[in-house]
């Protein structure tokens, strides 16, 4: 009884992930215009590698065999790279509500794309989480306001960051298609170092133009974060639950990112949303809540 199953680690890692995205939205829109997207990236993909490397070698290492057909951790790590690149690109011409209205289309995709890639069938019952989910997700974007929600425009950043999207959406069934039974924690190295080179090729004018010595302590402290909680530890934690759930019941997971916004910004001092507002709030626990027994009815 009080040992976790496969799936409910899933669950779990998917949780955190969600709390450690919403940080990553509120840090990105703060320093989009300060440094170049894809530097930004390459550095944070190379720090990320690094400790998950250092994990590895203090622990069980490398096993041999590990990086056969490499060019899957290419795959995988510019897939989440480019995600994140576009992310901050979008941020800077998108605004932040608009933004994440766009990220919440991310589970429908992730859905589709399961199918075509491992023929994940959506149920019925995981369609209407995933439609209430939605709902809620926007509530809570549009805090609540229908003039609010009907004045929305999808711009340049929103469209790019809609690729980046996209890019998600593949990324977590491709997790499952392409891994031959490496552990977790391997498989994230390899992915990490691959959306690394990537990134780094990809670049590497932003990386020597950019002027490092002269950037704002917040881009510094942002970098810090990315790395750690929004690469290495977020990267771990969703090819764990990727390995343990369908794609659509993981990405269902961003539709908590608005509400761990709110809580983001609660801590630093900014006020709560209205009751209305947390009406939103509700329908993402019950899309959760409807997935966890879609999850039970098939055990």
């Amino acid at each position: 009884m009080g040992k976790l199953t496969p799936r409910l680690w899933g669950h779990a890692a998917m949780l955190l992930f969600s709390a450690l995205v919403a940080g990553s939205f509120s840090l990105g829109a703060q320093v989009a215009n300060d440094i170049a997207p894809l530097a930004l990236n390459a550095v944070r993909f190379w720090l990320a590698a690094s400790l998950i490397g250092l994990a590895l070698f203090a622990g069980t290492g490398i096993p041999r065999g590990a990086f056969r057909s490499s060019w899957r951790y290419a795959v995988l790590g510019g897939l989440f790279g480019t995600y994140f690149v576009l992310m901050f690109e979008g941020l800077k011409t998108a605004e932040p509500v608009s933004t994440a209205a766009v990220f919440t289309l991310t589970p429908v995709l992730s859905a589709f794309f399961g199918w075509v890639l491992l023929r994940q069938v959506t149920t019925p019952r995981m369609a209407v989480a995933l439609a209430i989910g939605a709902c809620g997700a926007v509530w809570v974007i549009f805090r609540a306001d229908i003039d609010a929600l009907r004045a929305f425009e999808i711009g340049r950043g929103e469209m790019i960051f809609f690729v980046g999207c996209i890019c998600h959406a593949v990324y977590t069934p491709m997790v499952r298609k392409l891994n031959k039974g490496e552990p977790v924690l391997v498989f994230t190295f390899g992915t990490l170092v691959g959306g690394g080179v990537v990134l780094t090729l990809f670049g590497a004018r932003d990386l020597v133009s950019t002027s490092w010595g002269t950037l704002p302590a917040m881009v510094w402290f942002t970098l810090g974060y990315v790395a750690i909680f929004a690469s290495a530890a977020s990267v771990w934690l969703l090819q764990t639950a990727t390995l343990r759930l369908p794609s659509a019941k993981v990405m269902a997971y961003t539709y908590l990112v608005p509400s761990w916004v709110i809580i983001w910004e609660a801590a630093q001092g900014k006020p709560l949303p209205s009751v209305w507002v947390l009406g939103g709030v509700v329908l993402t626990m019950t899309a959760l809540a409807l997935l966890l027994r879609d999850e039970d009815a098939h055990r």
